[in-house]
């Protein structure tokens, strides 16, 4: 099949199943996962589609409410680290010299520590939670990002008609903002895509930790983490479809990135 016919069916894909976590999440009752102690441990049946708890409550809602959170903290976060990579991968490509080598040197660091161990050390610092999580993914995810971005505006500089309007006496500044950032829109819409999927699957890990969100919202790693202790139990269900949820919603946003960025390479475009 043609990448682009792949990347709309992904993308209607996409709106569809986001749509229906969103009017699942947003429109069932607290209700559906309240504690019925008397409907506890039920198989998926129609009335319970994913099943029910030790406590009753229903697996359905509270994945769609998990998927729901997991999704609005990994937009904040996949936007935050799209920022940062934007302005420092743009500073060090334009202003060069000493603030190139630094930022190229906070690069390195980053890049040299696995993302989930800078990932903890910043969301217990920053005391987890929400604010955790998304300070801990925006600090770890966005120095590949910031070096393509980089790598372009470098290429920019000895373009002719930026050469042509710092001649002209505009300010670097206005160069930058003017005939720079509108270039690398691109690259930055395409990273903010590919980061986006990483940023719901680390939250879900740190969460699955205990290092993330708390255990009193439906977060999917928190529904992960609890049914851990009940699986030897033979409650499979409890793990299987929230855990399946998360892997499709991951695994879809990760192939729309990776299409697209190939459509945006022109040696791979003619696919």
């Amino acid at each position: 099949m043609n990448r682009r016919l792949q990347t709309v069916g992904y993308g209607i894909l996409c709106v569809v199943i986001l749509l229906g976590i969103v009017l699942t999440g947003w429109l069932t009752s607290s209700e559906a996962i309240a504690t019925h102690l008397d409907q506890r441990n039920l198989a998926p049946s129609l009335a319970h589609p994913f099943g029910t708890d030790w406590l009753g409550r229903d697996m359905f809602t509270r994945t769609a409410k998990g998927l729901l959170l997991s999704i609005g903290v990994g937009v904040m976060a996949a936007a935050s680290s799209s920022v940062i990579a934007l302005a420092l991968g743009a500073a060090a490509g334009a202003l060069g010299g000493a603030v190139d080598r630094i930022i190229r040197w906070v690069m390195d660091l980053f890049l040299s520590v696995p993302h989930l161990i800078s990932l903890i050390l910043i969301s217990f610092i920053a005391g987890g939670g929400v604010r955790g999580i998304v300070l801990g993914i925006a600090f770890t995810h966005w120095p590949s990002l910031s070096r393509l971005i980089r790598a372009e505006i470098l290429q920019l500089r000895s373009a002719e008609y930026v050469q042509a309007s710092r001649r002209l006496g505009r300010s670097r500044w206005w160069v930058v903002s003017r005939h720079m950032l509108p270039h690398v829109a691109p690259q930055f819409a395409i990273g903010l895509l590919l980061i986006f999927p990483h940023a719901i699957l680390h939250e879900a890990a740190l969460t699955f930790l205990g290092m993330g969100l708390s255990p009193h919202q439906p977060a999917i790693g928190v529904i992960l983490s609890e049914s851990m202790r009940y699986l030897s139990t033979g409650m499979w269900w409890l793990a299987f479809f929230p855990g399946l949820c998360l892997l499709l919603v991951v695994r879809l946003f990760d192939r729309i990135g990776e299409n697209v960025r190939r459509l945006a390479d022109p040696r791979q475009s003619h696919e």
